[in-house]
């Protein structure tokens, strides 16, 4: 099986979730690249750390209360949550309905490492910024007035305060009265976050 061999010594986490993920009758051993709901589960193994995969285990297994390897499909939304993820109602259905899972349902954590996977891909917090600049951009400039961002900041999604954006200006070096450059912007403010 191809996700034996991603990981030397893997816990016995990641082993319940390879036999799992290979038990189901899917193309895993077949070698068949053709990619099939069923099978994609332990491709996703290749995307995920070590680490991510025991704390998506670990998630998982807090709302496995009945300690069977499933999950209810009505707490999917709440352990995506959990995990940092921000899926909308009609986005957790969509992923239920992909792999055919009604509301009433149970998916096993092969299904839910992939969904986590399409989630987190989806909500690329890059691609989410570098769009809200471009609407804000109609000559496409290539940059935009920090009173513009400031405003645009202070109105829309998540309203941040004066201070709040002075602080996030401050962090980026941006001028009150400069101008603010995509891509250098989107570069300094998804800097992953020292751990000291």
């Amino acid at each position: 099986m191809a996700a034996e061999h991603l990981l030397p010594g893997p816990p016995p986490s990641l082993a319940d979730f390879r036999l799992e993920a290979g038990g189901k009758g899917t193309e895993v051993g077949s070698g068949s690249s053709k990619p099939t709901g069923g099978s994609q589960g332990p491709r996703m193994a290749k995307f995920l750390s070590q680490d991510q995969i025991n704390e998506y285990k670990e998630c998982f297994s807090l709302y496995d209360k009945q300690q069977r390897g499933k999950i209810k499909a009505s707490d999917l939304m709440v352990a995506m949550r959990c995990l940092g993820a921000s899926p909308t109602p009609g986005e957790v259905q969509r992923h239920l309905h992909t792999h055919g899972i009604d509301g009433n349902g149970e998916l096993d954590f092969s299904t839910f490492l992939t969904i986590m996977h399409m989630q987190i891909k989806q909500e690329d917090p890059k691609k989410e910024i570098l769009l809200a600049m471009l609407m804000a951009d109609k000559e496409k400039k290539g940059y935009i007035m920090a009173s513009d961002l400031r405003s645009k900041l202070m109105r829309l999604g998540e309203k941040l305060t004066h201070k709040e954006v002075d602080d996030l200006f401050r962090e980026a070096d941006i001028e009150p009265n400069g101008k603010v450059k995509y891509d250098e912007f989107i570069r300094k403010i998804t800097l992953p976050t020292q751990d000291y």
